[in-house]
């Protein structure tokens, strides 16, 4: 939910730059040169409450420990990012393990919530980490 929102307000602020996309690389090269990493903070956002709510419907004392976890591993990883934008290891080991780990929930489940859902999310951070990694340095 607050990915969604911070997307939209992304989006909606940035209308012009949304024009000119040319590729759907192109979203993930703008959103990898913004001077906070908003779309980390919210990833990290995600990633605890999907804990916390594992907790509060089912009960699970490892789906809070696991999501307060890695939720403060991206929260970490997306304040270093926001301090140096190629300091990703963090960010890209933590969304990377949640990718493989969810994806391999939600293959044997084939449920999207809170598997297929958290895998995704871990996949298109991935992706954005990765063209920000991938980005050649700029000269000063």
């Amino acid at each position: 939910m607050i990915t969604c929102f911070l997307l939209t307000q992304f989006l909606l602020s940035n209308t012009s730059v949304w024009l000119h996309f040319d590729s759907p690389l192109d979203f993930f090269t703008c959103a990898s040169n913004m001077s906070v990493d908003w779309a980390g903070y919210g990833y990290a956002a995600l990633v605890a409450s999907g804990g916390v709510i594992g907790y509060v419907k089912a009960g699970s004392v490892p789906s809070l420990a696991a999501g307060l976890l890695f939720g403060s591993l991206a929260g970490f990883g997306a304040y270093q990012t926001s301090n140096d934008p190629n300091n990703v290891w963090v960010s890209l080991a933590t969304s990377g393990a949640l990718a493989g780990l969810m994806g391999k929930r939600f293959y044997g489940s084939r449920k999207f919530m809170p598997a297929g859902l958290m895998a995704g999310a871990s996949l298109l951070m991935v992706a954005k980490l990765s063209v920000a990694l991938l980005q050649k340095p700029q000269e000063s």
